[in-house]
């Protein structure tokens, strides 16, 4: 089974059902081997109108109704559990696709879509794709082939009531190719802000409590209810077009029933046609509605059907890493120079904006903590998306081992760094999951020994469940999220530790803690922080200034100080400096 290239919306859906192509065979053949056991009942009705008229016997014909009904209804369970199955599959494998594209995406080509939009990909439009991936093609294919054997055999009966049957069916035919357009374009858009509505909402919740402090309870609520009533009113459109088509449909089948029944009991009168075969032709004509709903309702699905499918295939074009070493390795890796090293890096989160880095030199010791400063919007995080693999660079080299990236695979570059984010975003499950995400495989001894090192043991232990509670936002304040996903980067000792303002909402006693913990890793490995704050700058081997997507100033703290303006600045405008000895009191 093959869709010609003339449709290449049609050949978007069948790309999810092509691989069932056996199991859709199976269902069509029951499908209208079912039609025809139905299509076969108005005839041996006939058959027993006849038996009754000539006196002959009964057994037969009723036997033969019994017949089509037990074996229309094992056919029919058949079907249905059949492609009721296959729908199921088809909705995991495209889960399956989605979920797997998005966490082997790019960051920049995940963060350029809201999250809301993407899960709603997941889920609505998955929902959508079932029916019409399975069930809608073969109710098209079962429908047309009902409706074409129903005028066939009315044909056999009269010829003269197949001729106003078919008159309905034209008006009909030539109303659904007039609205079903429009119906399809209006399901579109409604789906589209349907994605748009997820993605706005999703971005409230997140931050329920600014949106409350703000007031902006009712502007929010309004700037969400304007989607929804936008896919609201593409779905009246929809549903409009529907009804039109339906209620001439019915009106349409209605009124050829009237003169099926008029005009053949004329000719019934006159002689020219048996009262038996009149039956059967009204049996015909009021099961005509069947195929006609069948057609119309699969037809509406399948259009839902192929917007949904349209949306889920451009995940596709979402860019994801690799997975294999872009270069073959050259030479053994050196152990005794940096660890890290960036040359010459110029780097842009999408063609259409300017670099976010430029011309960046910058050197990792192997051991000791280097500390880097700078302005919002310097580019100090996109430094750590660089070291991380999160962003390609345009210009330059990163190097790993006196390495470039591009002979390492991500798996090996991630595996010997640790990463603490600012936000420090809590792991859906228990603490143990949490500390677990890295190492699946640490012992408890280990994780114990990190939830020590970031003084959280204590409020671990009173918890009932100890490392087995569930873990919310709700359940933790700032200071101890920031102390979990620490805690969660020390499992293992990485070679490098990168943190981006991991003490920043930590008390004074708890951020001492952690700055003893930093100065142990930075005297066996290395240690990055991203910081405005002295507490973590003053005890570094190493301050590097960044302004403006360039490294603009390195050396310690009070070379600094002494040469470098803008990091004088950044000391006085964040207070990261030594306060001045007090002035001595005047007599």
């Amino acid at each position: 089974m093959t869709v010609p290239n003339r449709f290449p919306r049609l050949r978007v859906l069948w790309s999810f059902a092509r691989p069932h192509t056996r199991t859709l065979a199976l269902g069509l053949v029951l499908a209208l081997a079912g039609s025809g056991l139905g299509l076969a009942s108005p005839m041996v009705t006939k058959w027993v109108l006849d038996a009754l008229g000539t006196g002959g016997s009964l057994t037969g014909p009723i036997g033969a109704l019994l017949g089509l009904l037990v074996l229309g209804a094992v056919i029919s369970r058949w079907q249905w559990t059949k492609l009721g199955a296959l729908g199921e599959r088809v909705v995991l494998e495209a889960r399956e696709s989605m979920v797997r594209r998005f966490l082997r995406a790019t960051v920049p080509a995940v963060t350029r879509h809201s999250p809301g939009e993407l899960v709603t990909r997941v889920t609505s439009d998955t929902v959508l794709l079932r029916e019409a991936a399975t069930s809608s093609v073969i109710g098209l294919i079962n429908g047309v082939v009902m409706l074409a054997g129903t005028l066939v055999l009315m044909s056999l009966l009269d010829v003269v009531l197949l001729g106003v049957t078919l008159a309905a069916v034209l008006v009909v035919v030539v109303l659904f190719a007039l609205l079903m357009p429009t119906i399809s374009k209006a399901q579109t858009r409604a789906q589209e802000q349907v994605g748009k509505l997820g993605g706005v909402l999703e971005g409230a919740l997140r931050a329920i409590r600014t949106v409350k402090v703000s007031r902006a309870e009712e502007r929010q609520s309004e700037r969400i209810l304007a989607h929804a009533r936008t896919s609201a009113e593409h779905g009246v459109r929809a549903v409009r077009a529907e009804a039109t088509a339906w209620t001439v449909a019915w009106s349409g089948v209605q009124l050829a029933i009237i003169l099926i029944l008029g005009i053949g009991a004329w000719r019934v009168g006159a002689g020219h046609l048996e009262v038996s075969s009149l039956i059967a032709f009204l049996l015909y004509a009021f099961g005509l509605m069947d195929p006609i709903t069948e057609l119309s309702q699969n037809f509406t699905g399948l259009q839902s059907g192929i917007a949904a499918a349209e949306r889920i295939r451009e995940i596709n074009a979402i860019e994801t890493e690799p997975v294999t070493r872009p270069h073959p390795r050259r030479g053994e890796p050196s152990r005794t120079g940096p660890v890290l090293e960036l040359r010459g890096v110029t780097a842009a989160y999408g063609p259409e904006g300017g670099p976010a880095v430029r011309g960046v030199d910058l050197t990792v010791p192997r051991r000791g903590h280097l500390a880097i400063v700078g302005p919002s919007g310097a580019g100090k995080t996109t430094l750590f998306s660089l070291l991380l693999g999160f962003l390609e660079p345009q210009e330059g080299t990163l190097l790993l081992d006196g390495r470039p990236y591009a002979e390492h695979t991500r798996d090996e570059i991630r595996s010997r760094l640790a990463y603490v984010e600012q936000d420090a975003p809590i792991v859906p499950g228990t603490i143990r999951d949490n500390l677990l995400f890295s190492h699946p495989d640490a012992t408890e001894e280990e994780m114990a020994a990190a939830l020590a090192e970031v003084r959280l043991t204590g409020r671990v232990d009173v918890l009932d469940d100890g490392l087995d509670t569930p873990l919310s936002s709700t359940q933790v304040s700032g200071g101890e999220r920031q102390r979990i996903a620490l805690a969660r980067a020390l499992l293992r000792t990485p070679d490098v530790l990168l943190l981006d303002e991991a003490t920043a909402q930590l008390d004074g006693l708890t951020e001492a803690a952690i700055h003893d913990c930093i100065r142990n890793r930075a005297a066996t490995g290395a240690v990055v922080t991203i910081a405005h704050r002295l507490s973590t700058v003053i005890d570094a081997d190493g301050i590097v200034v960044v302004d403006q997507g360039r490294v603009r100033a390195a050396g310690d703290h009070a070379g600094l100080l002494a040469t470098d303006r803008l990091y004088r600045e950044l000391v006085a405008s964040l207070r990261i400096a030594e306060l001045p000895d007090p002035a001595p009191a005047s007599t």
